[in-house]
């Protein structure tokens, strides 16, 4: 082989473990990111909608009950076609709209949960149990 041939590959070589490394880094593990002892309830209203993979995001600000301030929270639920097969739909989430989730919290501490069970005002856009849909997973 030639020193072309051979530098192509451990060009390649080179490339597919970057491309291996970052997808691997990409992606984490629930309880790196969040405590599965630290179960929050947040009550908001909706600011964004992220329909995006690995994981889809909404963002709701939280009004405290105490002081007024408003904070706003990044929620983190499972991928896009996890979250339709399980019958929550893209539209289910409109900015300006208010809802409940329950949320496994940060282990940072900073406003981000990994999002679980979402209960809607609007019951028209659930089935069966009241108005919950999930989000994300039980802890792990």
């Amino acid at each position: 082989m030639s020193d072309d041939g051979e530098v192509a590959i451990l060009k390649k070589i080179l490339l597919f473990t970057i491309f291996a490394a970052a997808v691997a880094l990409g992606h984490h593990s629930f309880a790196a990111e969040y405590d599965g002892q630290a179960l929050v309830t947040l009550k908001g209203v909706i600011t964004k909608v992220e329909w995006t993979n690995p994981h889809a995001y909404f963002y709701i600000d939280v009004k405290d009950a105490a002081t007024g301030a408003v904070a706003n929270w990044a929620i983190e639920g499972y991928p896009p076609n996890t979250l339709k097969r399980t019958g929550f739909v893209r539209d289910d989430l409109k900015v300006g709209e208010t809802i409940t989730i329950t949320a496994w919290r940060a282990r940072d501490g900073s406003l981000r949960g990994a999002g679980r069970e979402v209960t809607f005002s609007d019951t028209s856009k659930t089935s069966g149990d009241a108005s919950k849909k999930y989000w994300g997973p039980a802890a792990q």
